[in-house]
């Protein structure tokens, strides 16, 4: 997407006199030729005064500082070597603002050198090394094209409170606040509401903020972060869930090879390509990671970070796949809404999406039945009355139906080869962050 300045830059024609206004991201003094290179947005103009060209006239140029807001007037000349294939010759410089300081990180040079926590410290300085915000405009296309696909495919998209009364998973991870003599909570996952929606729209999606109260520092842990969540009525079963990921996801990075090409090449980025997306059993999932590492099988009800790279080495190897689909996981481990399997009751018809050995994604199909509902309650001896406003809309009929949340932050980092999902968060909230 081209900023203003860039518009006119490329609509103006040679000789041309035009007026650009942007930051000097760059000077370089060259003998009698000063280069500045404006920046807007995440456009980039070459502009060149050269000692001479305008009798009587000092440099406009000397004396600008790294940063400064400025107003270039000048004429359009085609420089193949430049970045558009022109460049401005500057006829005069007009500042809009100075920095009242120079600046703590170098941002004109490539990536900026500087560990992770001196740039989240100072992160919307280092937001302007062209590198680190290409990361940003990544994911505005991976939330783009999740908005585009599933409006095509009928979905509504709703906006659900992030202040609730109860917290949609339940556990100790959640942030609780006084509420004008009441209690509340901060929203765990908008589950609750976009089920009651699809009583309405039968197909819902949201992008929003949620926060988890875990207190684990890890790499792959934040309090707060993006989720990508759907939900669709008049399922079959929990594969058509499935599906539609995997049509979202197909459509989320042609999106990114269409439009984003310029930051995918900046930052070298490897675009998965998907077919179909294998899928293995919970169980045969721990006992294929247990194979793979040479231990015993773990007999937690979970896969561990370990367990879920092996898994992921394993598909990319034998199958060409930078994703698998675990499903079937234990009912212990999941939800109360999450629909047992048929089959055997211990399990659930759910699945999580592993991306580059890493989940993504939790989904699955719901309990949409009224009396099921309730007697899954009453075996995990939890009190339906705390659940009031919830249960009302399965007691006056619910379809079938299902869905899944994608963790935005961390699909972002597998996608950019990062180590720390915080490289993917604008600004990170975890255990010990809070600010800027």
């Amino acid at each position: 997407m081209r900023s203003e300045m860039e518009k006119i830059m490329c609509q103006a024609q040679e000789g041309q006199r035009i007026t650009l206004r942007g930051s000097v991201h760059a000077l370089r003094p060259m003998g009698e030729i000063t280069f500045l290179i404006l920046r807007r947005g995440q456009s980039f103009i070459q502009c060149v005064w050269e000692d001479g060209t305008m009798t009587g006239q000092e440099n406009p140029v000397a004396g600008l500082k790294e940063e400064t807001a400025v107003e270039v007037i000048g004429t359009v000349h085609r420089e193949p070597r430049a970045v558009h294939g022109s460049e401005l010759r500057i006829a005069s410089v007009r500042v809009l603002s100075r920095p009242a300081e120079p600046l703590p990180l170098c941002i004109n040079k490539g990536r900026v050198k500087a560990s992770l926590e001196t740039r989240l410290n100072l992160r919307s300085i280092a937001l302007r090394n062209p590198l680190e915000a290409a990361r940003f405009r990544i994911q505005e296309g991976l939330t783009r094209g999740f908005r585009e696909y599933l409006h095509s495919e009928g979905f509504t998209e709703v906006h659900t409170p992030k202040l609730t009364a109860r917290g949609a998973e339940g556990g100790a991870n959640i942030f609780c606040l006084p509420y004008f003599g009441q209690k509340a909570e901060l929203a765990q996952s908008p589950q609750f509401y976009k089920q009651a929606l699809v009583g309405v729209y039968d197909r819902v999606f949201e992008v929003g903020p949620v926060f988890r109260a875990e207190k684990h520092n890890t790499v792959r842990h934040l309090n707060e972060y993006v989720s990508m969540d759907l939900e669709m009525g008049y399922i079959d079963s929990y594969e058509d869930i499935m599906e539609m990921e995997t049509g979202t996801l197909k459509f989320m990075f042609r999106l990114l090879e269409e439009e984003y090409g310029r930051e995918l090449s900046a930052l070298r980025v490897e675009l998965p390509r998907i077919g179909r997306i294998p899928r293995i059993r919970f169980d045969e999932a721990k006992e294929l990671a247990a194979e793979l590492s040479g231990r015993p099988v773990s007999r937690t009800g979970d896969l561990g970070p370990e367990e879920e790279q092996r898994l992921g080495e394993y598909f990319r190897e034998e199958e060409g796949s930078d994703f698998v689909f675990v499903t079937h996981y234990p009912s212990r481990k999941r939800p109360f809404y999450a629909m047992d399997d048929p089959e055997d009751g211990r399990l659930t018809l759910s699945f999580d999406l592993l991306f580059r050995g890493l989940e993504i994604t939790t989904g699955g199909q719901r309990i949409h039945d009224y009396g099921m509902m309730m007697e899954k309650l009453a075996a995990r001896e939890m009190d339906p009355g705390q659940l009031e406003s919830y249960l009302m809309i399965f007691c006056y009929g619910m379809p079938p139906h299902g869905g899944l949340g994608i963790g935005l932050e961390r699909l972002t980092m597998k996608l950019l080869g990062e180590d720390n999902v915080r490289e993917a968060s604008l600004y990170p909230r975890d255990v010990k962050r809070l600010t800027p």
